[in-house]
């Protein structure tokens, strides 16, 4: 799925609610958990929060203007409300059918979380909703001007709820050092042919050094994954998708193992294999003096990987 997350405000002069937390830092927060736990569930995902506007409404016609251009097929709005310092509770936005379905689950979901259930309401006064392509739905978390709200508010675990509600699938627990030891972390780093900062392949003795985790973080850089430096669940799973070796075909595959694919073979690693990258697995195919396809199968994996 291409999910356009929009993180709400961020945009002066298109600015959030002041309250006990600022509405910016809120949706940034769980804004940007979202993406990345959408990203390491193998979906797509487009930033829809423009970098500079002239006005409010500005703003928001960018916003609706990436989601449309880029063809999303659902579009979440991030928001926290703010009234009177009494108001508390989620509500979802949406207009069509499938946008209520969707918010529903969202809404049901960040309500399992102890927050007050303000119903799934009429969106198409929201400029955002009503002017976006694809079904549209407006989240507000909670109130940021309400103490009830902002003592019970994780961004972890809203983030969660978010991304269980659009998917379906339950996130994957944030990176941690602990998960999988180190020898095989320098193990599937060698074998992936990634390199530290000296471009030298690691020493596989277990330690957690200054080049591990610099390997680390290359790798993450090249699948588009949060530097950290950390081989936690999100880099793991990211790992064992690559050792999968799936076949890929130009046109029909993206994702994480077609940006390793595309580092490997010197093409932009921007996750779609179009024609550009299969041009240059081609050209790889004849160096590594295999059959010229343009596919990636099990010859082509074998000179990557082994």
């Amino acid at each position: 799925m291409k999910y356009g997350i929009d993180i709400g405000h961020n945009c002066p002069p298109d600015i959030g609610a002041k309250g006990i937390r600022q509405e910016d830092d809120l949706t940034m927060e769980v804004g940007n958990k979202v993406v990345l736990k959408l990203k390491s569930l193998g979906h797509q995902v487009i930033g829809c929060r423009p970098s500079s506007a002239s006005s409010v409404g500005n703003s928001l016609q960018q916003r609706c203007s990436i989601a449309n251009a880029n063809n999303v097929d659902v579009f979440v709005s991030i928001h926290f409300n703010s009234f009177n310092k009494q108001a508390n509770g989620t509500e979802v936005f949406a207009t069509s059918d499938t946008g209520r379905s969707i918010a529903k689950r969202i809404l049901d979901n960040i309500v399992k979380l102890g927050f007050f259930n303000r119903g799934v309401k009429d969106g198409s006064h929201l400029y955002v909703v009503k002017n976006t392509n694809a079904p549209a739905i407006l989240v507000e978390s909670c109130f940021c001007d309400t103490k009830v709200d902002m003592d019970r508010y994780n961004a972890e675990n809203i983030a969660n709820a978010i991304v269980k509600g659009l998917t379906g699938q339950s996130p994957l627990p944030p990176d941690t050092d602990d998960r999988t030891s180190t020898l095989e972390l320098q193990q599937a780093l060698n074998r992936l042919k990634i390199r530290d900062d000296n471009g030298k392949p690691l020493v596989e003795d277990g330690t957690i050094d200054n080049e591990t985790k610099a390997a680390t973080i290359n790798f993450q850089q090249i699948v588009d994954i949060t530097e950290t430096g950390i081989a936690g669940a999100t880099t793991w799973l990211a790992i064992k998708q690559i050792l999968a070796k799936p076949v890929l075909r130009a046109n029909h595959a993206a994702g994480t193992v077609v940006k390793y694919v595309q580092y490997r073979v010197g093409a932009q690693t921007d996750g779609i294999y179009g024609p550009g990258t299969a041009a240059a697995v081609e050209k790889y195919q004849k160096q590594q003096g295999l059959s010229v396809d343009g596919n990636v199968g099990p010859q082509t994996w074998g000179k990557l990987i082994g």
